[in-house]
């Protein structure tokens, strides 16, 4: 289980910085053109070392059959999409690296073909977080919850309909990196909650509702619980990311059985009154609801020992 010494990120691994920041090639300001960004091997390898210098015994991959059905489907020309739970910015590298270390051919091509969604903000802002995130393929959106912000500003209204304009550019070229993606074979991952879980913020859970577009653009799905974590939000400074808190951690990374997306929603969409006023949203609390009771029924495992 977790050792409880827990150092910031910024001065447990600052000697990795130098290197990360001469090998860091991803562009600091996002449009339209630049969305799709392949993972780069340097960072890639430094974020493994780091994770696999802090998982303590018993890190584990749960559900493997549930990994290799998955990967099977989508060699086989299925359109593959994992829905994952986050706590930390360790959560994408972590299942990357893990599946990595399995030790089969499959699972290292399953690591290989995972391309993430990721927010702006991780390449705008902070260099250091800039070449970390590089580590792992993404396709780079303009999320929802930062056009709120916007919205939300001190911004003149011109400025404002500027960043909306901008934001529908970003998202409409994202669309089609993504569909690339899956022509190719590649597989999308998404955090549905679209940011990390703050305990004592349960909004920060709460699933997207975007996230029922995913389901009608993809053919399989697993649900990913993630149990235990190497990188905890710092409490005395919550928006660095640099300052997250670098532990030790049995981290279980557990797989749903294999869900083909349209009977998923069908399904859930069948059990609503006719009189729902947002089905979206019911369809993706479903999909929050099964990852929280998997994530629920392994944690009493961690505790039991």
């Amino acid at each position: 289980m977790a050792n409880e010494e827990q150092v910031e990120l910024i001065i447990k691994y600052k000697h990795y910085f130098e290197k990360l920041l001469e090998n860091s090639k991803a562009p600091a300001v996002i449009d339209e053109t630049n969305v799709y960004q392949e993972a780069n091997p340097v960072p890639r390898q430094i974020l493994f070392d780091v994770i696999n210098e802090n998982l303590c015994e018993g890190s584990r991959l749960e559900g493997k059959e549930n990994f290799k059905a998955f990967y099977d489907a989508v060699k086989a020309g299925k359109r593959g999409l994992i829905l994952m739970e986050h706590y930390t910015n360790l959560d994408l590298p972590a299942i990357l690296c893990m599946l990595n270390n399995e030790g089969s051919e499959w699972a290292k091509d399953l690591s290989s073909r995972i391309v993430a969604i990721a927010g702006m903000k991780l390449n705008e802002e902070h260099p250091i977080v800039r070449a970390w995130t590089e580590g792992f393929t993404r396709v780079v959106i303009y999320p929802s919850r930062s056009l709120s912000k916007v919205e939300g500003s001190q911004l003149s209204e011109e400025e404002k309909k500027a960043e909306e304009i901008k934001a529908k550019k970003i998202n409409f070229a994202a669309m089609r990196a993504m569909d690339a993606c899956k022509k190719r074979g590649e597989v999308i991952l998404v955090f549905p909650a679209g940011t990390r879980y703050r305990p004592g913020h349960p909004e920060t859970k709460r699933g997207l509702r975007e996230i029922d577009s995913y389901l009608r653009l993809f053919d399989v799905m697993i649900l990913v619980s993630n149990n235990g974590n190497c990188l905890r939000i710092n409490p005395a400074d919550t928006e660095n990311m640099m300052r997250d808190l670098v532990c030790k951690d049995e981290v279980i990374l557990t797989a749903s059985p294999v869900f083909e997306c349209k009977k998923f929603r069908d399904d859930v969409l069948a059990k609503l009154p006719a009189d729902e006023p947002d089905p979206k949203q019911k369809t993706v609390d479903a999909v929050m609801d099964f990852m929280e009771k998997q994530h629920d029924e392994i944690e009493k495992i961690r505790h039991a020992h």
